[in-house]
């Protein structure tokens, strides 16, 4: 009873949110509002999902290793051991994507599931191959399609311990023979691969400031016990560009004509505006997005790091060689953007030849608030300001520097409170402004000419969040890490649904039939966990449908459904 009641107590809260979503806005855009092909997804990672950290013959990675040794370095003490648990669930929660309609699901492969010791000469995991074909296979049986990331930040912790991981040159060649398995295995049924999620951040996180695995970084900038912010940062993003171009290389060479996919890479790029009206602010904004977005796309694109870089790193600046950059040059089909947010941007007067770190290299001074007012709405995670133009000016910026390349935005979304009551988590209308007008920024830059070709969210489930753990929730799916890790639709995800259909399927299959209550299918466990396990999940809880459903849902005369995005205002 108690059981039932904690799910009718949902429900309730499910009528009121999705009946007000319909109710409360004004202003609309629609998927006609992109281009024919233009594909939309949700984006995911292995460590933030999976769960299953040491089973089925899953080696550790750093992760494993920093969230068990430095349990202070993450916000609520959690770790990805148990996550979401996609490993066992990811058959449900495909339903749940193809309840909402989207086209393509991006995940990441763990090095570590592949190759437990991140080597083939340490044994292949049959078991891991098997999970991933499974995974894709139900993907398309179900009509998406998967964008797979073959590295999101899990060294294989072996690798790591061995020669120190993307500190050492020696990580190109394991990388390669990684991905040449992930190739070989998968790559008959995929289509778009990305080859590395966000170098500069795994960098800055992993090597400038501390805060993430392998947590390093100089005891002036944080609370490390081995690192160097001031040369590391830079031997790692070098090793980084140069294990992408081999594995792009590799594949152009050894599986493109047969498979017919497409390869790239993702990078996380903010935009900054000059906080003054001066040349030196306007340079500041310029240096900012080299020391961001260029250190990685210009050797991508040019063959080399950009010339700011050079000029202001120095020595401490690895060089490529002439046959190095030849591989860099060109390495993409498609250029990866996760965009969040924006940053004021002003030249910095402070310099120091003794504590030197990437952060002071570029010699910009980043900032949230001028005048006392803040760049954008104010969200729960410190670092993230809503400034939807940012993402047209991020895409405009690629398009005149780096020649109108394919453009994917990977990653774009906003966060919650972890902590917030169910009922609030779901009702997050905030997510829907952002996503609105991200999107409609988005259109605009397609219609200046910008080559963009599709937009994930991040994130489909909430999930574990780096160093902030479990006490923020990106998701458009709520994940109830209290009660068996329950999935609910979050009023995001009714919002995306109605969005991305069409005429014909809201005749067919009404907007909120089927899509309320918990979403947790019986995840699929190891047969001597059977009887082991307690909660006694069911498929669905699902309410009739009603002629009051008929009613809110009423009926669309254009190809696509218009889909409100703006709260009214109060009166």
């Amino acid at each position: 009873m108690e059981i039932l009641h904690h799910h009718r107590h949902h429900l309730f809260w499910y009528v009121l949110l999705v009946v007000a979503y319909f109710f409360s806005f004004t202003e609309s855009i629609s998927r006609r509002d992109f281009p024919a092909g233009f594909i939309f997804g949700g984006a995911s990672s292995a460590y933030q999902y999976e769960g299953a950290a040491f089973q089925h013959g899953k080696g550790p990675s750093i992760w494993d290793t920093f969230t068990m040794e430095h349990p202070e370095k993450i916000a609520d003490h959690t770790t990805g051991d148990i996550a979401d648990e996609f490993y066992y669930r990811f058959k449900g929660d495909i339903a749940l994507m193809k309840e909402i309609g989207l086209d393509f699901f991006r995940f990441s492969i763990s090095w570590t599931r592949i190759l437990p010791k991140g080597k083939i000469s340490g044994g292949v995991n049959q078991k891991g191959i098997t999970f991933y074909n499974n995974l894709i296979n139900e993907l398309l049986s179900q009509g998406l399609k998967p964008f797979i990331t073959l590295f999101h930040w899990d060294v294989p912790q072996a690798l790591e311990e061995e020669y120190g991981g993307f500190l050492s040159q020696n990580i190109v060649d394991d990388y390669h023979n990684y991905v040449d398995v992930c190739f070989k295995e998968f790559g008959d049924r995929v289509k778009y691969w990305v080859t590395i999620n966000e170098p500069n951040i795994f960098t800055i996180g992993g090597y400038v400031t501390g805060v993430e695995a392998p947590g390093r970084c100089s005891n002036y900038i944080g609370n490390c016990t081995y690192g160097n912010s001031g040369t590391e940062p830079y031997i790692v993003g070098h090793n980084l560009l140069l294990s992408h171009a081999t594995a792009v290389k590799l594949y152009k060479k050894k599986y493109q004509a047969s498979q017919m996919g497409e390869i790239g890479i993702s990078i996380q790029s903010l935009w900054y505006l000059p906080k003054y009206q001066t040349v030196a602010s306007t340079k500041a904004a310029l240096r900012a997005l080299d020391f961001m977005l260029g250190w990685f796309v210009d050797p991508i694109i040019f063959g080399d790091y950009p010339k700011t870089m050079r000029a202001l790193v120095g020595t401490r600046l690895p060089v490529f060689t002439e046959s190095q950059s030849k591989m860099l040059k060109g390495s993409l089909d498609f250029l990866g953007i996760n965009y969040y947010t924006t940053r004021y941007a002003d030249d910095s007067t402070s310099s120091s030849t003794i504590n030197i770190s990437y952060t002071t290299d570029s010699h910009v001074n980043l900032t949230t608030e001028k005048d006392g007012i803040p760049i954008g709405q104010p969200t729960v995670v410190d670092w993230l300001y809503i400034y939807p133009r940012g993402i047209r000016e991020l895409v405009l910026y690629i398009k005149k520097k780096y020649n109108n390349p394919p453009i994917y935005i990977t990653e774009n979304g906003v966060a919650d409170n972890g902590s917030s009551p169910i009922q609030e988590a779901l009702n997050d209308s905030l997510r829907i402004k952002y996503y609105c007008s991200h999107l409609s920024n988005l259109s605009e830059a397609i219609r200046a000419g910008v080559d963009v070709r599709g937009y994930f969210v991040w994130s489909f489930l909430d999930d574990f969040e780096w160093d902030s753990g479990y006490t923020i929730r990106f998701g458009m799916t709520y994940v109830d890490y209290k009660n068996g890790l329950t999935r609910y639709m979050k009023r995001s995800a009714f919002w995306f649904k109605n969005f991305l259909q069409k005429e014909n399927v809201i005749k067919s299959k009404p907007l909120l039939y089927q899509s309320f209550g918990p979403f947790n299918p019986k995840p699929k466990v190891r047969a001597e966990e059977e009887e082991v396990s307690e909660d006694g999940r069911k498929e669905s809880i699902l309410p009739k449908r009603t002629a009051e459903d008929d009613l809110v849902i009423g009926k669309s005369k254009s190809q696509d459904r218009k889909v409100p995005c703006r709260p009214r205002q109060s009166p």
